[in-house]
């Protein structure tokens, strides 16, 4: 079960920025289903974005399968999943056009590429990237290139007036990791149960 007021408290400081802003959010493992549902359902949804949603973490259809059963719309989230075809090859985005493979975490031009299709393609007035999440990414790739990829990713979106969300996990988060995501984004939230 979620909890509404960490996810309304999300929506409601996203909705505060303008087009074109980058914003960090970090969440513990405990309030990811409240962020996302905060982040998809209460802030996109209902402002009729198109999102694109990175995932480096869980596949895909884990994912979708909790947004459903969140009873969140999933109609217009698109998904780049980095971490599948590593786990179960290509069978399984071939059945989903809202899911683009990429073969690693590691092909990071890939996922930019991926990304630029998808914003091309929609037809939305507002869009949304999602990456899901800068901790699992780092697993994966060096420091230095993973904050090329993120400056460059963000400059991007900033020029298209996407806006972005770079999900990160507290209790896997490091100093160096903290830095490279402030470097690119204009402000940060933090989820948290009110004491």
């Amino acid at each position: 079960m979620t909890d509404s007021r960490i996810a309304g408290n999300v929506a409601r400081q996203l909705n505060e920025l303008p087009p074109g802003s980058a914003v960090s959010l970090q969440m513990s493992v405990d309030n990811y289903l409240d962020v996302m549902s905060g982040v998809i359902d209460l802030y996109a949804g209902k402002r009729d974005m198109d999102t694109i949603y990175v995932t480096a973490t869980i596949s895909f259809e884990a994912i979708k399968r909790v947004m459903q059963a969140l009873e969140i719309d999933t109609s217009r989230v698109y998904f780049v999943d980095c971490i599948s075809h590593i786990m179960m090859g290509t069978a399984a985005a071939q059945k989903d056009e809202h899911a683009s493979l990429v073969e690693s975490p590691t092909m990071l031009e890939n996922v930019m590429l991926k990304v630029e299709y998808l914003l091309r393609r929609s037809q939305s007035k507002e869009k949304l990237v999602v990456i899901d999440s800068i901790n699992s990414l780092a697993i994966h790739n060096n420091s230095w290139i993973l904050s090329e990829f993120l400056h460059i990713l963000v400059s991007g979106l900033r020029v298209k007036e996407a806006r972005t969300i770079i999900l990160s996990v507290e209790e896997h988060s490091t100093p160096e990791i903290a830095n490279m995501v402030n470097l690119v984004c204009d402000s940060g939230i933090r989820a948290a149960k009110e004491e």
